[in-house]
């Protein structure tokens, strides 16, 4: 018996058999036919435990959300202070947390920002980006980069592969270019009719797999914005926050943006909010007409406050030194194992804790998360280049839990590659 209070089952089984029925079948079907029947129930630092109890060691963290681990004290604590006053708030006036919070983000951001709009999402986030960059050059195309993600709300999945954009007949050639990764002369081609809003970029694409930006490219793109008159947005939802070592992974580029976007671990892993950075001068429209984006729980005081801790934490020079260290070491330990399967694990791409293990197969990142999940790792394949395997440890992970990450993907490793070879 699974006995929550609200909330009863009488076993795992029907819990997935309910969420097939009244949630999601798509992708229930899925993870079970995958061998990853996974319900989480406690959860705690950096490891999940099924609802049989099983304890898996948390390497996918939700896209980042959780950088900082699940439930992290910290946060916890601030978050249930600011219950005894604070609760969603309303949008619609200036607010205590609010305010707070956009001044925090403003002086921890590249040069040039100033002004904070608050999403409840990522993708809204995103939208919100898109429609500034729009009013501010009075142009309507955006270019992004083919299988790109950067969300799935209105705006936000016409940027994306075509694979979430067609479903939704939200596929608009003409107002959404695609261009190849690295490829500067594709990107100016698609610039030089001068008609493009804006450019969004991952700063390293997560979706498809972490490919890394090669030397000057991202510097290039930004010079083909400023030549052709069109704005850059970093896309900073999972590289920020010092995931690569700097708080934001923009700036390792000198890059200085003209709209920043973060979300999922700017909430602490605990209250929903996302945040677009602006510079001055695509603030306009806040002052021409301060109402003509509105989200009832964007910007929600509680989610403020967990955005501020979160900040906090991650702006402190000891994690800093932590994701540094770990990043060493757990980089160190994965080009041993790849030594020992030269022909199976064929790559890492990786920048600080942002890491992606490449494998030789088209469908080679989905059986090493198979063999992970069951050697009590949970880390998941990339969406748009199954030959990748996200790897995300926290930014707060300490060197014990690392060795033992390690060891147990090194183990997850090697039967993958038997399975596949057999």
């Amino acid at each position: 018996m699974l006995d929550y209070g609200l909330f009863t089952f009488a076993s795992k089984d029907e819990v997935l058999e309910k969420s097939s029925t009244y949630w999601n079948p798509g992708k229930t079907r899925f993870w079970v036919d995958s061998g990853v029947p996974l319900v989480i129930d406690r959860r705690e630092g950096y490891f999940l435990y099924d609802v049989s109890g099983r304890r898996l060691i948390d390497v996918h963290l939700n896209g980042g959300t959780y950088n900082l681990g699940h439930r992290n004290p910290e946060v916890v604590a601030a978050l249930k202070q600011a219950m005894d006053h604070f609760d969603i708030g309303n949008h619609h006036f200036p607010s205590l947390a609010r305010t707070a919070l956009a001044e925090a983000l403003i002086a921890s951001a590249p040069k040039g920002m100033s002004k904070v709009i608050y999403g409840s999402g990522g993708g809204e986030a995103i939208d919100i980006a898109l429609k500034t960059a729009r009013h501010a050059t009075g142009k309507r195309r955006i270019v992004s980069i083919v299988k790109a993600y950067h969300g799935h709300t209105g705006l936000a999945v016409g940027t994306g592969d075509d694979r979430f954009a067609k479903l939704f007949l939200a596929d608009r050639p003409e107002e959404f270019t695609h261009v190849p990764f690295n490829d500067l002369a594709a990107m100016e081609s698609a610039l030089r009719a001068r008609d493009v809003a804006a450019v969004i970029m991952e700063t390293i694409p997560a979706t498809y797999g972490f490919p890394l930006p090669a030397p000057g490219y991202l510097e290039g793109v930004k010079r083909l914005c400023e030549t052709y008159d069109a704005l850059y947005i970093a896309d900073e939802v999972q590289t920020g926050l010092m995931r690569t070592g700097e708080l934001w992974a923009i700036t390792k580029h000198g890059i200085t943006p003209d709209i920043m976007v973060t979300g999922k671990g700017i909430s602490g892993g605990l209250y929903p909010i996302a945040a677009v950075l602006v510079s001055e001068r695509c603030a306009g429209w806040l002052t021409e007409d301060g109402f003509a984006h509105m989200a009832t729980f964007g910007g929600a005081e509680l989610g403020c406050v967990a955005a501020m801790k979160t900040l906090e934490i991650c702006n402190r020079p000891q994690t800093r030194s932590i994701v540094h260290h770990a990043s060493d070491l757990i980089g160190r330990g994965l080009e041993r194992i790849r030594a020992d399967h030269p022909g199976w694990f064929t790559g890492i791409r990786q920048n600080g804790l942002v890491i992606g293990l490449e494998f030789d197969h088209p469908e080679g990142a989905k059986h090493v998360m198979r063999q992970l999940y069951d050697n009590g790792v949970w880390a998941i394949f990339s969406t748009l280049d199954p030959r990748v395997l996200q790897y995300k440890p926290g930014i707060l992970i300490d060197p014990s839990l690392a060795e033992e990450m390690l060891d147990r993907t090194a183990h997850a490793i090697a039967r993958a590659a038997k399975e596949v070879h057999r």
